[in-house]
């Protein structure tokens, strides 16, 4: 038998009441600490709520770069010029992620149902006849977590057993639960203090269903899972009814050493029950709480009255939660000294909180259903990738070449090459190869691996050059009608004289072969350097988002995007030296900084339908200025017409229902850029059900007659022409877009 209880106390002596007043003198001692933190919370300062180094990791845990995460969380960091973090925006980008709006996507309630079935009633029983119920959770294939209360010995494990889909399912009718006893000869492990116990479970229940097919929690020892301010959900069985949440009930108000102290007005835990964040990532073992007391002293019960023991902890009146924190959960487990035979169970636990995972935290085995891949012990898994997750982990690759370049399959492939990185874009014309006559002109010969951008440090230099285009943009005329016409007369002369005998797949063609054989200079993805200088400029020589017209000073972006980019490449190096290099984090830099900005480039076509690919990244024609909000809120949907749009404008960006994105301003030009992009990019759009589809067309059609071309569109076309070689047609000749087929662009 495998039974460690490692304080000197017993059980006997530790009953609930006991338990109820350590916590209490806990929550006590940290009035004044809560109430500052309350403060702060009512005030809206949630980066400042919590200490600046879990704030760092938390941030660090959601995907943000450690140069950003140390601005937004305080810490001592050589700021960047005040242009780049506007606290009210990167406030609201953190609060977004922290889904503060409690507005939340809906596979979030997909994974919680998932999250819920490693969660199971604990039937109890002890030796001395008396018997309850408690909530335990599984942490491993093997193995079950739940209070010292609930479990305090070896003998009441043995004699109880635990119940897995002991709920009511989508019909409203109870579900036929599964039972299966629990295995303390295999092991058990306890501790008073932190009240847990853990213990094995048999691997097969008594009608034949394997354990393993209800998947289980990792106990994630690294800190950053949560912080005050952000709500905690509770799955449990209160008072041992069928399995309940508390979704998004409780508001971390505390953290402590060894505890967490959540607080709620309706939905308190319940003993034994995991605690939760909002990526269903495990962040505490539920054991306690505090009680609302009268002036005697004595518990209230939900009524008002006196609560008696034999009521159960769910009639108690509470005034908060306390939970035991993962991170110290593991460190005792890890602490303890295990006998060889139960040697397996523990690395198996070990290894699980290590593991890849699917859905946030959870891990979950085949058991023959849909609930992912079985982990083996030791071995690797790799998950069905989910986009939706801040966190979701890749199986990865790497490869070193002679050069000092690594390449790793992600399954992209990311080339980085160590030395002084190249700081200028491409001068001399790009080998294209002849387009053969098709129905619809090929695209570019894809290489065998798809690369992506080779990361370009911007320099002191390049920032002084970029500044200097922009001061001389006040010295030179805006847009030359005459001199752009000639210009755009030669450009087209080989299509000018047939365009009337040509059909709608010929133009199509046509144009699609110019544009393409004509991009010879393609630029990098640096909108600080190409794009905002002088190319997105209005006349008035300010920059206006493209969906909601707000006017910002086109020095303030420049400045924010270099100081961005430099920070991007250095924390990649910095990455690339670490002996722990974790090359996913790589993908995730340049997401990251620009979400942290209060300006951002959109992408008309958004960079996850080509995968972020050069030369579409980077080429002009369909790039314009956004701030963080409106880029965020339109995501990557496409575009749609609403009949009743005017009713439902947010924060000036446009309309979101579903996969239909209405902006608020520039449907002419995103149009336009559109089907700019249809013609020098074939077969790119329309992949998948997501982007953009043939029937809707006709919208970009429609905000291409209705929204004539600007001045400010002739002015980029023209100054794209000078930087990239090529040029937009629906902008040169806006009558030719009715003739010319652009669903062969549609992959």
């Amino acid at each position: 038998m495998v039974f460690i209880q490692t304080s000197p106390q017993n059980f006997s002596d530790m009953n609930f009441t006991d338990i109820l007043e350590e916590t209490e003198e806990r929550f006590g001692d940290r009035e004044v600490i809560r109430s500052d933190n309350h403060e702060k919370l009512d005030a809206g300062l949630l980066l400042q709520a919590d200490s600046p180094e879990r704030v760092e990791k938390r941030l660090k845990r959601l995907g943000f770069d450690t140069p950003t995460a140390k601005l937004l969380a305080g810490s001592d960091v050589t700021k960047p010029p005040a242009a780049m973090i506007d606290t009210q925006e990167s406030l609201n980008t953190f609060e977004r992620i922290l889904a503060k709006n409690d507005l939340m996507a809906v596979n979030f309630l997909e994974r919680g149902a998932k999250a819920a079935r490693p969660v199971g009633r604990i039937r109890v029983r002890m030796a001395n006849g008396s018997a309850g119920f408690g909530t335990g959770f599984l942490v491993s294939p093997r193995l079950l977590l739940t209070n010292n209360h609930v479990l305090p010995n070896a003998e009441s494990a043995a004699l109880s057993r635990v119940e897995f889909d002991y709920q009511d399912g989508l019909d409203g009718q109870p579900m036929q639960a599964v039972v299966f006893d629990l295995e303390p000869d295999a092991l058990f492990l306890t501790d008073t203090r932190l009240d847990y116990s853990l213990v094995a479970v048999k691997s097969v229940a008594r009608n034949n269903i394997s354990l393993e097919s209800f998947g289980w929690h990792p106990l994630i020892e690294a800190e950053g899972k949560v912080i005050i301010g952000e709500s905690v959900s509770i799955i449990q069985h209160p008072n041992g009814e069928p399995k309940q949440i508390a979704l998004r009930e409780n508001l971390l108000v505390d953290v402590l050493p060894d505890f967490l102290h959540y607080q709620t007005d309706t939905a308190p835990g319940s003993s034994g029950s995991p605690v939760f964040n909002d990526q269903w990532e495990l962040v505490a073992l539920h054991h306690s709480g505090v009680p609302k007391r009268d002036e005697n002293g004595q518990i209230l019960n939900v009524d008002g009255e006196a609560w008696k023991s034999d009521q159960g902890e769910n009639r108690v009146a509470w005034i908060a939660n306390e939970g035991v924190r993962v991170s110290r959960l593991i460190q005792h487990i890890k602490s303890q000294s295990i006998p060889t035979q139960a040697q397996p169970l523990l690395t198996e636990l070990f290894n699980s909180s290590q593991s890849p995972t699917i859905n946030g935290a959870l891990t979950i085995s085949n058991g023959g259903s849909t609930h992912g891949t079985r982990r083996s012990p030791g071995s690797e898994m790799t998950p069905k990738p989910d986009n939706s997750s801040p966190n979701t982990n890749l199986q990865l690759q790497a490869i070193a070449s002679e050069d000092g370049s690594v390449t790793w399959t992600i399954p992209l492939q990311v080339s980085v090459r160590l030395g002084q990185p190249t700081t200028t874009a491409p001068t001399t014309p790009t080998a294209i190869a002849p387009v053969p006559t098709l129905e619809a002109p090929s695209p570019e010969p894809a290489p065998a691996a798809i690369p992506t951008p080779m990361l370009e440090v911007p320099t002191e230099s390049d920032l002084k050059q970029a500044l200097k285009e922009l001061k001389a943009a006040a010295k030179k005329p805006y847009y030359d009608e005459s001199g752009d016409r000639k210009k755009r007369d030669t450009y087209y002369q080989t299509i000018l004289g047939k365009v009337q005998s040509l059909s709608a797949k010929e133009l199509y063609q046509e144009l699609s072969r110019l544009v393409n054989q004509t991009h010879k200079t393609r630029l990098s993805y640096q909108p600080s350097k190409y794009l905002y200088p002088w190319i997105d400029l209005h006349p008035d020589l300010k920059i206006r988002s493209i969906y909601s017209e707000q006017t910002f000073e086109p020095e303030e972006l420049i400045r924010a995007d270099f100081q961005v980019a430099q920070l991007l490449a250095t924390r990649s190096q910095e990455l690339q030296l670490k002996e722990s290099f974790n090359s996913a984090q790589l993908l995730q830099e340049l997401n990251v900084l620009e979400a942290s900005l209060p300006y951002n480039c959109e992408h008309v076509v958004p960079q996850s339908w080509f995968a972020k690919k050069e030369p579409m990244r980077g080429d002009l024609h369909h790039l314009f200025a956004c701030e963080t909000r409106c880029n965020s809120f339109r995501g990557n949907t496409p575009y749609f017409d609403f009949e009743d749009f005017g009713t439902a404008i947010r924060d000036n960006c446009g309309k979101v229902i579903g996969e239909k994105f209405e902006p608020n301003a520039g449907k002419g030009a995103v149009a336009r850029a559109t089907l700019y992009f249809l013609l020098r990019y074939p077969n790119e759009i329309n992949k998948t059900e997501r982007e953009y589809q043939e029937s809707r067309l006709p919208i970009l059609l429609d905000w291409h007659k209705s929204y004539p071309v600007s001045e400010y569109e002739q002015h980029r076309n023209a100054a794209i022409f000078e930087k990239q070689g090529n040029r937009n047609p629906l902008i040169d000749f806006p009558d030719w877009a009715d003739k010319i087929a652009f669903q062969l662009g549609l992959g």
